[in-house]
């Protein structure tokens, strides 16, 4: 091993990009990443890039790594011959930078979250000083009821309604994206939050008060209640189509459908079992590949997840004879939850072939 070592660190330029061309993992891993760090470092003091959603070093490097397998690395081969590879990806991964920086305002789906609570119908304004403890203990309340107090949609909503964090805070304490963040957060107000408030509390011109009208007496009156409420409809109707907790092996139709990233680094949690076990190959982040079908989830929030659980879907469609075990892709370093991913399968609950995991399920039916 020291000596395979040895011998990547010692290639010329031109090995490196054959390197890059072939998918090397050791060359990619050594120099493409290793290149690429060093441009993240250098531009993140200059842009503050690892605070911006979809930003991060991964997804920008992802997206560098396939502009230059689109046009076969030619942007690297026509470098200036006084120059560096180096210094001429780092140049490169700049450009990279202005670019996405330019689109960000633009792209509703890369909102900071501080931007959507600025939207009316999202942000709670707590004028009345008596009124803000009920606020906090309602707050707390919810989080008890529907989520428990030690998970991580709970400790959000502490973080940033009681404690008064902002979402990149609350992304880097946390270890997750600040994108996945901030689906979170807009999945909550929609689903529990702003109900939860709109059923109890009235706005006036003093802010936030409990509704005390008449009419309320016969209605629920705890979030304990509402949750009841909210929930009465659902039942579990799995049809039978479960993906296993645990696959370690596959019948002779069966496709392993994980998550991973755009550049096909296969290297921990489904993914790494998909190439271990079922055929997934370094370099290939997206499509079918052995016994596997790959679902890139890293590189940004949910909708940019979705183009590609629906091109999985089409595939399915189109394989009848197959039949799909869709692990619970996004839920592990992605850093999303059920909730946030298995919408993206809603038409898939209809295809016969496509097994989903129970958490998905539960969240569909």
């Amino acid at each position: 091993m020291k000596k395979e070592e040895k011998n990547v660190a010692q290639l010329t330029d031109d090995e490196i990009l054959e390197g890059f061309r072939n998918a090397d993992e050791h060359i990619v891993k050594e120099y493409f990443y290793g290149y690429c760090r060093v441009a993240y470092c250098i531009y993140d003091r200059c842009y503050d890039l690892q605070y911006k959603p979809g930003m991060d070093f991964y997804s920008l490097a992802h997206e560098y790594y396939l502009a230059l397998i689109k046009h076969d690395f030619r942007q690297l081969e026509d470098r200036k011959p006084t120059m560096s590879l180096k210094t001429w990806m780092v140049n490169g991964f700049r450009f990279l930078v202005l670019d996405k920086l330019k689109g960000l305002k633009k792209e509703q789906q890369k909102e900071s979250l501080e931007e959507r609570m600025g939207n009316s119908h999202l942000r709670f304004d707590v004028h009345d000083d008596e009124f803000a403890e009920e606020f906090r203990n309602a707050i707390d309340e919810i989080c008890h009821t529907y989520y428990g107090r030690d998970s991580r949609n709970s400790i959000i909503l502490q973080m940033l309604f009681v404690e008064g964090f902002k979402g990149k805070e609350i992304a880097a304490q946390l270890g997750i994206s600040q994108p996945a963040v901030t689906e979170r957060y807009n999945r909550m107000m929609h689903d529990v939050v702003v109900p939860y408030f709109k059923r109890y509390f009235v706005t006036n011109e003093y802010g936030l008060q409990r509704e005390i009208k008449a009419s309320y007496s016969v209605a629920p009156t705890s979030a304990s209640a509402f949750s009841n409420y909210i929930f009465r409809d659902m039942k579990e109707n799995y049809t039978g189509r479960v993906t296993p907790s645990w696959i370690d092996d596959l019948q002779e139709n069966q496709v392993f459908v994980f998550g991973g990233n755009l550049a096909g680094m296969h290297g921990g949690g489904a993914a790494r079992i998909a190439r271990l076990r079922f055929g997934a190959v370094m370099g290939n982040g997206v499509g079918m590949q052995g016994r596997s079908y790959a679902i890139p989830t890293m590189q940004g929030g949910t909708e940019t997840i979705r183009p590609y659980v629906n091109d999985f879907i089409a595939y399915a469609k189109k394989h009848p004879e197959l039949t799909f075990l869709v692990t619970p892709i996004g839920c592990g370093i992605a850093g999303f939850e059920p909730e946030d991913i298995a919408p993206l399968f809603e038409e898939a609950s209809n295809v016969e072939n496509i097994w989903l995991p129970k958490s998905f399920w539960k969240v569909l039916e």
